[in-house]
């Protein structure tokens, strides 16, 4: 029972469970991630990747790494011999990367001639790039190799084609009964919840 002088608060608990649930029964697919950051000797990398880092299936991505060497130094493109590789994953150790786009110098957010290059992923599902670097004169960093997971999703290409596809149309179909699934899920418990505190609050007038 709910003392009389609690039933505001446990009201306004209700209030934000719900709208909680109702967040995530129709955004469980919608997270996003803020930007990748790895670290590799005395060089770290921030991958950023437009869009709002959610890169999308046959659709042209914009990707950048900022380079800094210990002490936050900018490392450029021009002082390092600079590799990306992107793998499909999973893959086996020793195969041969998807795509080896090349890197070109890019000038983003404070940074001015950092590697960065287009992608054009192929699918969507997850993805594995591989930034090697080494100087390209003297010892100002050490050579490092860094690896960045990430997640493609389904672009308007690749929507378009399912239309036309029996099978693909059948699939999706599929996640969006799941989804639905889910959304019918959380209201009911919502519904519950609410009901309980309301014949709770019932009980104690």
């Amino acid at each position: 029972m709910f003392p009389p002088q609690n039933r505001g608060r446990h009201l306004a608990l209700v209030y934000v469970i719900l709208q909680t649930i109702l967040f995530f029964s129709v955004n469980h697919q919608t997270i996003v991630f803020a930007h990748k950051v790895k670290i590799s000797a005395d060089v770290g990398a921030t991958l950023h990747i437009e869009p709002n880092d959610t890169p999308r299936a046959g659709e042209p991505t914009q990707v950048w790494f900022a380079l800094t060497r210990k002490g936050g130094k900018v490392i450029p493109l021009a002082e390092c011999d600079c590799q990306l590789d992107i793998y499909a994953e999973p893959h086996a150790p020793g195969e041969p990367a998807l795509l080896e786009p090349a890197l070109e110098p890019v000038t983003a957010e404070r940074y001015q001639g950092i590697p960065g290059t287009k992608i054009n992923f192929p699918r969507p599902g997850n993805y594995q790039l591989q930034l090697k670097g080494k100087p390209v004169t003297g010892k100002s960093f050490q050579p490092f190799e860094l690896k960045f997971d990430v997640t493609v999703a389904v672009g308007n290409r690749n929507i378009s084609q399912s239309k036309q596809n029996v099978n693909e149309n059948t699939g999706n179909g599929e996640a969006k009964g799941v989804s639905l699934w889910l959304i019918a899920f959380f209201a009911v418990v919502g519904i519950g919840l609410l009901g309980f505190v309301v014949q709770k609050l019932k009980r104690s007038l």
